[in-house]
């Protein structure tokens, strides 16, 4: 298997830290043969909202010019893609799709965080407490995967983040996600920030096993995403190898590489 990751970030979302350089380096000097860098999207409000967990929209030609810059600056030595990491916001994606278009991204990854919009602050890491936004959890990660934009759903279990044990109602709408994404034939992730919070913390949030047990039966492709906000997360294959342990032992299908788009 190939060591590649497409879930990394910058300092532009404003809870990252280091240059987009020292990620690079810090991938090839820890064998990575491909990575993607997939940033928090703007989203180009129609309020006066201001995010601070994401890029602004007046960022992203640096961000694109920058990574643009390091894929050929470094193509001898590693492969590098341009991306985003983008919730389903219904009423933006039209903005999105032409962003995508313009500047012919080479793929998007699914973190469904928010509700609709992030304006309204309804966050499923800790709504989901509640049966009802669970559900709506998983119907806004099958609307959004069912537009065919993205190449996987980054950590499908977010949800466990609020809810205070994996009950009969988690199961039954993990089984629901599991599915359609099968159905569509999109991979899920296995979080690696997430394992490590876990560890950190001792907790069990997400990377959940009762979940990844369900995807395991279902049946899903699961890629393993490194979540990296800093440059010394790409250097840190603890998480990862126990990764590769616990799924293997699950019997699940761990790919190496996604769909890239031509937007």
């Amino acid at each position: 298997m190939r060591k590649t990751n497409y879930h990394m970030h910058t300092y532009r979302c404003m809870h990252a830290s280091g240059t987009d350089e020292e990620y690079v380096l810090s991938a090839i000097k820890n064998g990575y043969e491909e990575i993607g860098f997939s940033d928090h999207s703007p989203w180009k409000y129609d309020s006066n909202f201001v995010a601070h967990m994401r890029m602004k929209d007046s960022q992203f030609h640096d961000y694109y010019r920058s990574v643009s810059a390091l894929k050929e600056k470094y193509k001898n030595q590693i492969s590098i893609k341009i991306g985003l990491e983008c919730e389903y916001f219904p009423k933006y994606m039209p903005w999105l799709k032409e962003l995508l278009k313009e500047y012919h991204l080479d793929y998007i990854i699914f973190g469904n965080h928010y509700y609709k919009t992030d304006e309204d602050r309804v966050y499923f890491g800790t709504a989901c407490e509640k049966d009802d936004m669970l559900e709506k959890y998983v119907d806004e990660a099958i609307e959004g995967m069912k537009t065919g934009l993205y190449s996987y759903l980054c950590h499908p279990d977010l949800f466990m983040r609020g809810r205070r044990k994996f009950d009969e109602f988690s199961k039954q709408q993990s089984y629901r996600l599991c599915q359609a994404a099968k159905d569509m034939d999109i991979p899920l992730e296995y979080n690696l920030a997430g394992a490590a919070y876990n560890d950190i913390m001792n907790t069990t949030q997400y990377p959940h096993p009762e979940f990844w047990k369900i995807a395991a039966e279902v049946g899903n492709k699961t890629i393993i995403g490194v979540d990296a906000h800093e440059p010394k997360a790409m250097e840190n294959n603890k998480y990862r190898d126990e990764a590769i342990s616990f799924l293997e032992g699950l019997g699940i299908n761990i790919i190496d590489t996604i769909k890239f788009h031509q937007f």
